[in-house]
């Protein structure tokens, strides 16, 4: 008589169903769009599923739970210690005793399963995977660490081609910016997301850890003239942090743990035979723990280790090796000529400068002049808000520096946001060529308070005493002609003719010297320069994908990115979307099918160029578009 196949209960898993390595209750979801696009669609009907590998702490847990959220799911997890249980991981789902091919059989009725650290499944729970993948009745979700033993049944999964693999990289600066955002309910500064996020180095884990512990020690103080707040001084020892430094702090050999200090406290330092002992050097190097750069400088090879040595140091300790600012004056000074030469050289890509990060993450002062430099570099770089927290930092000691106020007027201008210019004697703008080489006589910031006001009449009349790009990234190259060269003059004679195909080359160089905004300036001009459709769909594509990374630019340029393509009702899906209704939410309120509205902002998406819900938000908050 033919046995009927049995159907196991179902485990629906949601996103408040966690395990125990993840801390409760969770962060909202922010990030990964992408991501969690790719795996619904290959969960979707018809589709094996798909295997998601990264490395521990990455989020490969809640990206999954997120995708599978609202669906009936079966899980099944590995476990440390388990190896030698057959079907440790199927044991809430399979009777005790059962063979493989039984196994299969019973759960072959399961639509959707979801197996989490398949790196630690037993050898039978992990053919059995393989078994259902082979078959192809049960969709999956596999998830296993990047860099861990992967039993060879699963490896097989992907290697073997019967699913795909999305392989999660750390979570991006804007990413990881947002979702702090998120999980500390209040905007951090520029300095303080990024000093987090470079410790962290994409572990969420210790990300959560490490702003808990800053949070709940009340070491976020309120950033003055805005809702920001910052964490300046040592890092909290937290067991994660403790954790990751362990090979560090437990040197059994002084001579080791003394060059790690050294290097904590004084990094980058020259291979001098005088100031570090290079056969300790040599066996740190050849543990991952110290690299040495091309210039034949010593360094910690880990984000996150000089701020822990210094953190344990005692007092002592610390009093005899700690780099005080005022030692810390020439490397200082040599890395503000080194931006200041990028910015003549109109070559603003990512340039380390670790000293003035470390006196600012210290809490110690960063000379105006220094940090007015800093400032303007991330401006040219797109990165708005790093540059408006460079210069409140140069403005921490009085002085009302000009080179400061300039900078923090110009970039709350291009933000959108109406300031009064820095005073009588405004600072210095960005030259014909990229540099910040002659007096701007307020002329940069009168322009773009100007224009932050919608009065780009007013704009255009102030860029003839200020910088001449400024004409061609409000609109007016015929004001800038013969005044610029290079790729700048090159963006004013596209523009001036109207040439779609060249803006877009201009664009592209723009983006590869490193001026983010004003390659999505260049981009958004191009897309109503182009007279074929899919051109300016894609030039459009670009410039919301760049401007995403400008940290909230809003400039005349980028206006013409708002919502005037679409209907009346994706326009409103769009903006209910960007307030953050779900698509179930938007189709009770509106009396739609949820298929409905997901093809609404499916067609939403390729009219406005935007690859995911995490540009509706900038989109629908753009000024009002701007005469060009």
């Amino acid at each position: 008589m033919p046995t009927t196949p049995v159907t196991p209960p179902v485990t629906t898993v949601s996103t408040a169903a966690r395990d125990a390595k993840t801390l409760q209750p969770p962060w909202p979801f922010t990030g990964r769009a992408d991501e969690l696009a790719l795996v619904r669609r290959s969960l979707a009907a018809g589709r094996g599923g798909i295997v998601v590998t990264g490395p521990a702490g990455c989020g490969k847990t809640r990206l999954a739970a997120e995708a599978v959220h609202g669906t009936d799911c079966a899980r099944a997890a590995g476990t440390p210690g388990a190896h030698g249980i057959p079907f440790a991981a199927f044991a809430h789902l399979l009777p005790d005793t059962v063979t493989l091919h039984r196994a299969v059989h019973l759960l072959s009725g399961v639509r959707l399963l979801l197996v989490d650290d398949a790196h630690l499944l037993d050898d039978a729970s992990a053919a059995l995977v393989h078994q259902l993948a082979v078959q192809g009745r049960t969709r999956l979700l596999v998830v296993a660490t990047e860099g861990a033993p992967v039993p060879d049944a699963v490896s097989r999964l992907w290697t073997g081609e019967l699913l795909p693999r999305l392989t999660l990289e750390p979570m991006a600066r804007e990413e990881t910016a947002d979702l702090l955002t998120a999980g500390a309910g209040t905007a951090l500064d520029r300095l303080t997301a990024d000093r987090l996020h470079r410790l962290c180095r994409g572990d969420l884990r210790l990300l959560r850890e490490l702003l808990t512990a800053v949070r709940e020690r009340g070491l976020l103080t309120a950033v003055p003239g805005t809702d920001e707040r910052a964490w300046r001084g040592p890092v909290p020892l937290t067991p994660a942090v403790r954790e990751r430094a362990v090979r560090l702090l437990d040197r059994a050999r002084p001579e080791e743990r003394e060059t790690l200090d050294r290097l904590a406290f004084a990094e980058p330092l020259s291979l001098d035979p005088d100031t570090l002992d290079l056969r300790t050097l040599e066996c740190l190097e050849a543990e991952g723990l110290v690299r040495v750069d091309d210039d034949g400088a010593a360094r910690l090879a880990d984000a996150l280790h000089g701020p822990v040595l210094r953190a344990a140091a005692g007092r002592l300790r610390a009093r005899r090796l700690a780099r005080t600012p005022y030692r810390c004056g020439p490397a200082l000074a040599a890395e503000t000529d080194a931006l200041n030469r990028r910015i003549e050289r109109a070559d603003v890509r990512d340039h380390p400068a670790p000293v003035g990060e470390w006196l600012v993450a210290e809490g110690s002062p960063v000379p105006a002049g220094d940090a007015a430099v800093r400032a303007r570099f991330a401006r040219l770089r797109g990165r708005l808000r790093e540059a408006a927290a460079w210069a409140r930092e140069g403005l921490r000691q009085g002085g009302g520096h000009p080179g400061c106020l300039a900078e923090l007027a110009l970039t709350a201008a291009q933000s959108g946001d109406v300031c009064p210019p820095p005073g009588p004697h405004g600072g210095r703008s960005q030259g014909r060529d990229g540099r910040c080489d002659r007096p701007g006589r307020d002329g940069g910031v009168a322009a773009w308070t100007a224009a932050a006001r919608g009065d780009l009449d007013g704009a255009l009349r102030a860029v003839d005493t200020g910088d001449p790009y400024d004409a061609v990234r409000l609109g007016a190259p015929e004001r800038a002609a013969g005044l610029l060269t290079g790729v700048f003059a090159a963006h004013a004679d596209a523009l001036a003719r109207g040439d779609g195909p060249a803006l877009d080359g201009v664009a592209g160089e723009l983006e590869r010297r490193g001026f983010l905004l004003f390659a999505a300036e260049a981009h958004a001009q191009a897309a109503r320069a182009h007279r074929d459709p899919r051109a300016a769909r894609t030039a459009r594509t670009r410039a919301v994908a760049l401007a995403r990374r400008c940290e909230g630019a809003r400039t005349p340029a980028l206006s013409g990115l708002v919502l005037g393509e679409l209907t009346a009702r994706q326009r409103q899906i769009v903006t209910l979307a960007a307030a953050g209704l779900s698509n179930r939410q938007i189709a009770e309120r509106l009396t739609l099918s949820v298929r409905t509205v997901g093809n609404h902002l499916y067609s939403a998406y390729t009219r406005l160029g935007a690859g995911d819900r995490g540009a509706l938000h900038w989109l629908v908050d753009l000024p009002t578009a701007q005469p060009a």
